[in-house]
């Protein structure tokens, strides 16, 4: 079964890959690895999730606000291999950063969702190294942001 065909069956609707709002790109591929820029969670309809994990927003929604981020960063990957998911060999690792208070600990968890996305479309390729970083802030606001390094085929 292809990554594509997964994705179909797992019944999950991918975003639209967007493209960078800053001086920077989305996507760099550097030898056979593929760097994705940090990918904002936004929701299904395109609205920020905002607001700080452990005030604002629980560590569930969290971990839903990091699995949006998953779903960009899948967005990303595919559209830089012109489509074809398959050209994935693996991911190598995550980092997730959160928007949380001082006191808030659960960081992991919250990238979770984006690491169990990951894992769940690219299967054993999907496994990676990952580091779940508390901060004061993040861009716009919003509660999560993921990157990614892939290594292709």
């Amino acid at each position: 079964m292809t990554i594509n065909n997964k994705i179909e069956e797992l019944k999950i609707i991918l975003p639209e890959a967007k493209d960078p709002v800053g001086s920077y790109v989305a996507t760099k591929i550097v030898g056979k690895l593929l760097y994705i820029s940090g990918q904002i969670s936004v929701d299904e309809n395109g609205k920020l999730i905002k607001g700080k994990i452990g005030k604002e927003l629980s560590a569930d929604e969290g971990y839903v606000a990091a699995k949006r981020c998953g779903l960009s960063i899948v967005s990303q990957v595919k559209t830089a291999c012109n489509g074809d998911l398959s050209r994935v060999k693996s991911c190598v690792k995550l980092t997730g950063y959160v928007n949380s208070t001082d006191d808030f600990i659960e960081q992991p968890k919250v990238i979770n969702g984006a690491s169990d996305l990951i894992s769940l479309i690219f299967g054993e390729a999907g496994m990676h190294t990952r580091a779940a970083v508390s901060t004061n802030s993040l861009p716009l606001g919003v509660s999560v942001e993921v990157d990614a390094i892939f290594e292709l085929n």
